[in-house]
């Protein structure tokens, strides 16, 4: 028998499969990026539905078996609601996860930083999407060793809050962040 394993995730984006299911992309402090397969979500019977839906805050359930992971059970925690343009920046920050983590490796700060910035963004009133953004991206580089906390000299990497005095330290270093997050994806090569 399998063993089912009960964790928090962010459902970084997923991919339809056959008729029915789905393979979803959460992103857990437990687990790091998993890839597990729902079986038949898309059905309008399907209680896991809304649990899953892209860029959502998810309770899930999910077993390893021998073709890899399967989403037994999930409850949604928080539903992404609120600026389309929160939302969008949001989908920009999983998407960068999705293409820069390949395997599955437990990443506290990772997650602490795209859960930060899921609160900070599909909250009702955000006014500063773009440097909320920079700080995500820059932070996301920084948990995957692109960027280094030295070549910047800020302390915006020793924590992953996106308060409003965090945010105009990062307004103040706008343009080195930018040359520095430019820099480490054009050497990502992906």
């Amino acid at each position: 028998m399998y063993q089912k394993y009960h964790t928090e995730a962010l459902v970084l984006g997923n991919r339809e499969s056959g008729e029915a299911d789905r393979t979803i992309f959460l992103f857990s402090r437990d687990f790091g990026l998993v890839r597990a397969r729902a079986s038949a979500v898309r059905g309008e019977r399907s209680k896991m539905r809304y649990a899953l839906q892209n860029y959502s805050l998810t309770n899930a359930s999910l077993v390893k078996g021998k073709r890899g992971w399967r989403v037994a059970g999930a409850t949604a925690l928080k539903i992404a609601r609120g600026d389309e343009r929160g939302i969008a920046v949001f989908a920009r920050a999983s998407e960068l996860v999705m293409r820069l983590v390949q395997g599955e490796e437990r990443n506290e700060y990772l997650y602490a930083a795209l859960f930060e910035a899921h609160e900070a963004l599909v909250r009702e009133k955000v006014e500063a999407f773009a440097t909320i953004e920079i700080v995500c991206v820059a932070r996301i580089l920084y948990a995957l060793g692109y960027i280094s906390a030295e070549a910047l000299e800020t302390a915006l990497f020793t924590h992953t809050a996106y308060t409003g005095e965090h945010l105009v330290e990062a307004e103040t270093m706008r343009d080195r962040l930018l040359l520095s997050i430019n820099k480490a994806i054009a050497e990502t090569q992906l």
